[in-house]
């Protein structure tokens, strides 16, 4: 009788290791998010402490781009709603493991990209870093496909669809130059958002996504009166916007979670 032999990566969804943030099943061979549970036990905790900063026990939380779940599972413990999107299938299927593992009733995981249309997008399937995953750039720098990353289609959604009628205190958003497609897609929900917590990456904005800081900006700046850059230590009211982040584009300067608020 014939039989097929599976490798230990084909039977093996993943590995559960515990940590200070939780309980979490990961791929041992991913080397950012991975290595790091493994080596240090924790991963992003400054971006956990200061998103808390924001939220309360009957908070409604929106975090765009969770990954396996290491900033959302310890944030979801303070909060009384979380929504979450993954657009990665593989890390979906891990971050789906790890809020069974962590008991998260009160957050609802959706698998879609963040999008301006709600169609398919290319999608580039990092493997050494699959929080780097990411809609197929513009530009094939070699630092985006230097793992060969598998090239999907996954389904892209417009979260004011997703969404509607629905309010959010905070919005965490970390989808690597997806932002202003995102932002299109999500004009209802930008409005009435107190915090909007987004990564800041200009060789993203460009390179990935095709834009430039007014572009960045456009979607979103009217709804917000105050910027903070925390790499900076800067705070900047609105009318400034344009100059702090132009600032930062020219100079390559990059920011994990530039803070716009209300007031």
């Amino acid at each position: 009788m014939g039989y097929i032999r599976l490798s230990l990566r084909e039977k093996v969804k993943g590995v559960v290791i515990k940590t200070a943030q939780g309980y979490f099943c990961i791929d041992p061979d991913e080397k950012f998010v991975s290595k790091s549970l493994i080596d240090t036990g924790q991963y992003g905790l400054w971006e956990i402490e200061q998103a808390k900063t924001f939220i309360g026990p009957d908070s409604n939380v929106l975090v765009v781009g969770a990954h396996v779940g290491t900033v959302c599972i310890p944030l979801s413990k303070y909060v009384e709603k979380m929504y979450v999107i993954e657009a990665n299938p593989v890390t979906y299927e891990l971050l789906e493991i790890n809020l069974r593992l962590n008991d998260c009733s009160n957050v609802n995981a959706f698998n879609v990209a963040a999008n301006n249309t709600n169609e398919k997008i290319r999608f580039v399937m990092n493997t050494e870093n699959s929080g780097g995953s990411k809609r197929f750039p513009l530009h094939q720098d070699h630092a985006y496909f230097y793992d060969s990353p598998k090239i999907i289609e996954v389904d892209g959604k417009r979260l004011d669809d997703l969404f509607e009628s629905q309010y959010f205190d905070l919005i965490f958003m970390d989808i690597e130059g997806s932002e202003y497609f995102a932002f299109l897609g999500m004009q209802k929900i930008l409005e009435t958002a107190k915090t909007l917590i987004v990564e800041f990456l200009p060789h993203h904005l460009s390179r990935v996504g095709g834009i430039n800081v007014n572009q960045f900006l456009e979607p979103i700046a009217n709804n917000f009166n105050k910027l903070t850059i925390p790499s900076l230590d800067k705070t900047v009211e609105r009318s400034e916007f344009h100059l702090a982040l132009n600032h930062m584009f020219d100079n390559g300067i990059g920011d994990a979670g530039i803070i716009f608020q209300k007031r």
